[in-house]
């Protein structure tokens, strides 16, 4: 039998964290449905995209985890489907075969042009222009969080990854 969490009555404080949490949830939400809308791709994706294309030039997966703040596990699931949609290519680097090194396409780059922005990258830049021990605070708070709710050790891929799964967006809307 599962474990069932005592019902706490919540404080104020409490209140505007689920709010805030909420909105958090809901601008993500939106912003994979603006996506699917726009561009055709998931928020993931374009997530990815908008990751490379201030680079100019190839980048690699580690490189792109950098700056997608993400394991490069997670990153190269989706750079292969941006693979299959012809909007990335990949190739190993000349010099060094285990290198995988991620490129934007022309079909890539003209996505990007009416794409909308991806909210990930403003979360990003909110946290980076934080104080360092802000960032650590919050971080700690939330793996305590995800600890809680009994999400501690599972997998943290990009948000929204899983909807790029091919013909997933196709059933959810059919």
């Amino acid at each position: 039998m599962p474990d069932r969490a005592q019902v706490v009555v919540a404080d104020a404080d409490t209140q505007r964290f689920l709010d805030a949490f909420r909105r958090i949830v809901q601008a993500l939400r939106l912003a994979e449905r603006r996506a699917q809308g726009v561009a055709g791709i998931s928020a993931a994706q374009l997530f990815v995209l908008r990751a490379i294309e201030p680079a100019g030039a190839a980048l690699d997966l580690r490189a792109l985890a950098e700056r997608t703040c993400t394991h490069h596990s997670s990153v190269s699931v989706v750079v292969q489907r941006l693979v299959e949609r012809r909007l990335v290519t990949r190739r190993r680097a000349a010099h060094d075969a285990r290198r995988v090194l991620v490129a934007l396409t022309a079909a890539g780059r003209r996505v990007l042009v009416s794409a909308p922005a991806a909210p990930q990258e403003r979360l990003i830049a909110h946290l980076a222009a934080r104080p360092l021990p802000t960032r650590r605070r919050l971080a700690s708070e939330m793996e305590r969080l995800a600890a809680a709710v009994g999400a501690a050790s599972t997998p943290a891929p990009m948000f929204f990854a899983e909807e790029s799964a091919p013909g997933r967006a196709a059933r959810r809307r059919g």
